[in-house]
């Protein structure tokens, strides 16, 4: 008996709600006190809003700041290489004006093909 009458309260419990919405208030005052918490609620709710966006944007800097702080270390890496190539070549065609041997490695000697080899000189 007990389970029925619990179940007949749940689900008389909207419409009871229902009609409780479309009534004003007797009391003003009630009104008045339930839109100040209910003002109350979506300043917090905005103020959560309102932090968790600043904390993502904080994220989000440091993040690119992360990011900043690797792409110019390697420009800087680059320009290096860049400068470092720039000056052998320099040197290279400094070499080749005053006709000095350019600077480069020792190119092993071409030898020649082994079919050439095995055939004896005709006079």
């Amino acid at each position: 008996m007990r389970i029925h009458l619990v179940a007949l309260s749940l689900a008389l419990s909207p419409l009871l709600t229902v009609q409780a919405a479309d009534d004003p208030p007797a009391d003003s005052s009630l009104a008045r006190d339930q839109a100040k918490t209910f003002s109350e609620a979506v300043k917090h709710d905005a103020k959560v809003v309102a932090d968790a966006a600043k904390d993502g944007a904080k994220h989000v800097a440091a993040t690119a700041k992360a990011v900043a702080h690797e792409v110019a270390a390697a420009s800087k890496e680059g320009a290096h290489e860049v400068a470092a190539t720039a000056k052998k070549g320099a040197e290279r065609t400094k070499a080749a004006v005053n006709g000095d041997k350019a600077p480069t490695p020792a190119a092993a000697p071409k030898q020649r093909p082994p079919a050439a080899a095995d055939k004896a000189p005709t006079q």
